[in-house]
């Protein structure tokens, strides 16, 4: 059933993008359990989206999520991996005025990218930056809303952990809660 596309096809149903004010990334790391290691006849733990981090076996979650709260894109990476190697296929396609994410996605690259479409980066900068940029303090504030909507997909125990070994099942169970998570809180 998942590798259909079944549950992305159900995903892209029930939620339209539509006319975009602004774009929230970010990504939240999912703890593997034992029984999701070993599918070594799929690729191994790096194709399964599985990486050793000093918190165990994990996975990243990474979501794109539209300001009126509706998820627009997720996308699975092991979990010592770097939050920015996935902005801009989180954004790719589509149109928006600003883009908040956290200070793991304050990169020149990404910043330039934002501004070449006409939009606003609201990103703080990293404490090592030797020339911080400034940003929209009051518009970061509106970042809780992924925060927030990360708290409610872990209250489904197949997202906050992670029993699947392959990732593609993880990724179907993802978008049926989202899905859930978008009906119920309209």
């Amino acid at each position: 059933m998942v590798r259909c596309g079944c549950f992305l096809t159900l995903h892209e149903h029930f939620h339209d993008a539509g006319e975009l004010s602004g774009i929230l990334i970010d990504s939240t790391i999912v703890r593997a359990h034992a029984s999701a290691a070993g599918a070594p006849k799929k690729g191994g733990q790096e194709a399964q989206s599985l990486g050793r981090t000093r918190g165990g076996f994990t996975t990243k979650l990474n979501l794109s999520l539209s300001d009126a709260c509706m998820p627009l894109r997720f996308i699975l990476i092991p979990g010592h991996r770097n939050d920015i190697t996935q902005a801009h296929a989180l954004l790719e396609g589509y149109c928006y005025e600003y883009v908040i994410g956290d200070k793991a996605y304050d990169s020149d690259a990404l910043i330039a990218e934002i501004t070449s479409r006409a939009a606003i980066a609201v990103i703080p900068p990293r404490r090592d930056r030797t020339e911080p940029q400034a940003y929209d303090e009051t518009l970061y504030k509106r970042r809780n809303l992924i925060e927030r909507f990360f708290g409610w997909l872990k209250q489904y125990r197949r997202v906050a952990t992670r029993y699947d070994k392959l990732g593609v099942r993880y990724l179907g169970f993802v978008y049926f809660a989202a899905i859930l998570v978008t009906t119920h809180k309209m």
